[in-house]
C-alpha cells in the first residue's frame, strides 16, 4: 500500500473516532504543513501517476473532477524528484494551453496551478514577461500556446503538460512540434488533462500503446465543488450528449442521420488562412430574448478567394448577451477582420437588429436576411458546399462543429436550437449561394 494511502486510511479512522481534531492539536506547525502538502494523502486514485513504462498519460475526465491538480501536482513532485537527485537545473518543461491567457490563468497562476499547489518554500518563480516559472533548484517551465505552434520550435523539454487538448486551435500541428521537441532526459513524457471530444489525435492517442488513460467523472471529486452543483447539473442536462462529454468525460460519438460528420469536419481543416479573400462577411443571428435560457447568438465571420473556396475564419458567438452587447461583438468582429458588411437574420427583430447595430457604429453595412424556410432546408445547399470541398475551417471551433455534427432533420442539434450553424448558414449563403457584384482582390 503506498505510504500516503496508509495515511490517509488512519487519518480516516481518527476521524470515524471522533479523535482527529485531538491528533491535528498535537502537531507542531511544520507537520502541519507537511500534511498540507503531501499530495498522496489527498489525492484521488485518478489524480496519482500510472505506474510502468508510458510516454503520454492521458487523464480524461468531467468539469471538476481535478485534473488541473493532477498536473500542477505532477510536475511538483518531478521538480522535486530532480531536486533530490541533483540535476534540478536539468529539468525542463513544456507547459502548453488551448491559449497564453487559459495556460496562464489556470496551469500557472490558478487555484490549483502551479503556484497554488507549492509550499513558500519551493515555490517557482513566474516571470510573466518572458512566459516562464524558474524553481529554487534551477528546474523550468516554459508556457506555449496552440495558437502558435512554431514557438515550440527549437526548445526542448524532458517533460509536457498539455492542458484542454481537444480544444486547441491548431491541435495536430501544436502536437507534432512538441513531440519533435521532448528529447532531454532518458524517458520524456508528457501529461493531457482534458475533457475530451471527438477528435482524430485524442482517438489515436487512446489507441497508442505508449499511452495510459485514466477516467474520471465529475462526482469523482465532488467533495471539492460547490455544493448541489453535481445535482443541478445532472438535473438540468441528465442524458444530453453535454453531460456524456463535460461530467462524464466520455468521447461522444456520431450522431445518426446528422447532416455534417466529424470526419468530413475534419478533412474540411486548415491551420492557415489564404493572404487574399475577394469577400469577407460577418453573420449574425440574434437571439428573441437575454436570458440564461434564452438562445445564444451566432456570431460567425467567412470570407471567400478567388477560387470560390469559402473560408471559415472565426466564430465569435456569445449568450445571454443583451442586444448592446452581442452587437458590439459583432461589429468588433467586422472590425478586425476588415469585413465588407454584416449579415444579419431579422426574423426576430425586424428593424430593430440593424437599429442596434448602427447604434454601435453606424458605418457598418447591414444586409438584412429573413428566413422563410427551416433550418434544414435552409442548410442543405450549404451541406452541398461542404461535399464539394468548397469550405475549410482555419482552425477549429469546437462549439461551432458540436452543432454542426448534431444537426438532425427536425431542425435541432442536441435538442437545442443550433444558433452557430444558423450564422454559418447566412454567411455562406452571403458569398457563395447569391450573385455577387464586381468583387475586388483584398490582401490580409
Amino acid at each position: 500500500m503506498h505510504s500516503g494511502t496508509s495515511l490517509r486510511s488512519a487519518l480516516t479512522a481518527c476521524a470515524a473516532k471522533g479523535r482527529l481534531p485531538d491528533f491535528l492539536a498535537r502537531l507542531t506547525a511544520a507537520e502541519l504543513r507537511f500534511l498540507r502538502h503531501d499530495w498522496p494523502i489527498w489525492a484521488h486514485e485518478h489524480q496519482l501517476p500510472p505506474q510502468g513504462d508510458w510516454r503520454v498519460w492521458l487523464l480524461l475526465g468531467g468539469r471538476g473532477a481535478g485534473k488541473t491538480r493532477a498536473g500542477a501536482e505532477w510536475l511538483r513532485a518531478a521538480v522535486n524528484a530532480a531536486a533530490r537527485q541533483g540535476r534540478g537545473g536539468e529539468l525542463r518543461i513544456a507547459l502548453v494551453g488551448e491559449t497564453q491567457m487559459d495556460a496562464r490563468e489556470v496551469m500557472v497562476e490558478g487555484i490549483s496551478g502551479l503556484l497554488g499547489v507549492h509550499p513558500a518554500s519551493e515555490r517557482p518563480q513566474w516571470l510573466p514577461s518572458r512566459r516562464r516559472l524558474e524553481w529554487p533548484c534551477g528546474a523550468v517551465a516554459q508556457v506555449f500556446s496552440s495558437e502558435d505552434p512554431d514557438a515550440l520550435r527549437g526548445p526542448q523539454f524532458e517533460m509536457a503538460w498539455c492542458d484542454e487538448l481537444a480544444k486547441w486551435r491548431h491541435v495536430q500541428e501544436t502536437w507534432d512540434m512538441l513531440q519533435f521537441g521532448l528529447r532531454l532526459g532518458t524517458h520524456p513524457r508528457q501529461l493531457v488533462t482534458t475533457t475530451p471530444r471527438p477528435i482524430p489525435l485524442l482517438k489515436r492517442l487512446i489507441g497508442d500503446e505508449g499511452t495510459v488513460v485514466t477516467r474520471a467523472a465529475t462526482e469523482a471529486n465532488a467533495a471539492h465543488l460547490a455544493k448541489g452543483f453535481i445535482t443541478a447539473i445532472r438535473t438540468r442536462y441528465r442524458g444530453t450528449r453535454l453531460a456524456r462529454q463535460e461530467l462524464d468525460g466520455e468521447i461522444v460519438g456520431e450522431r445518426e442521420g446528422a447532416m455534417w460528420s466529424r470526419d468530413a469536419l475534419e478533412r474540411c481543416r486548415t491551420d492557415r488562412r489564404p493572404e487574399e479573400l475577394t469577400r469577407i462577411v460577418v453573420a449574425v443571428d440574434p437571439p428573441a430574448g437575454s436570458s440564461r435560457r434564452s438562445d445564444a447568438c451566432g456570431i460567425v465571420a467567412a470570407g471567400i478567394d478567388a477560387a470560390g473556396i469559402v473560408h471559415v475564419l472565426a466564430d465569435a458567438s456569445v449568450r445571454a448577451a443583451k442586444p448592446a452587447r452581442w452587437a458590439r461583438a459583432a461589429v468588433e468582429l467586422w472590425r478586425t477582420l476588415g469585413a465588407d458588411c454584416l449579415v444579419a437574420e431579422v426574423n426576430q427583430g425586424g428593424e430593430m437588429v440593424g437599429a442596434v447595430i448602427n447604434g454601435v457604429d453606424p458605418g457598418v453595412p447591414v444586409a438584412e436576411v429573413r428566413a422563410r424556410r427551416g433550418k434544414w432546408l435552409r442548410a442543405e445547399p450549404v451541406a452541398m458546399l461542404y461535399e464539394q470541398g468548397r469550405v475549410r475551417h482555419v482552425g477549429a471551433f469546437p462549439e461551432l462543429e458540436d452543432e454542426m455534427a448534431e444537426f438532425t432533420p427536425d431542425g435541432l442539434s442536441a435538442g437545442h436550437s443550433p444558433d452557430r450553424l444558423d450564422a454559418l448558414v447566412y454567411a455562406l449563403h452571403e458569398l457563395a449561394l447569391k450573385p455577387l457584384a464586381s468583387p475586388r482582390l483584398r490582401s490580409l
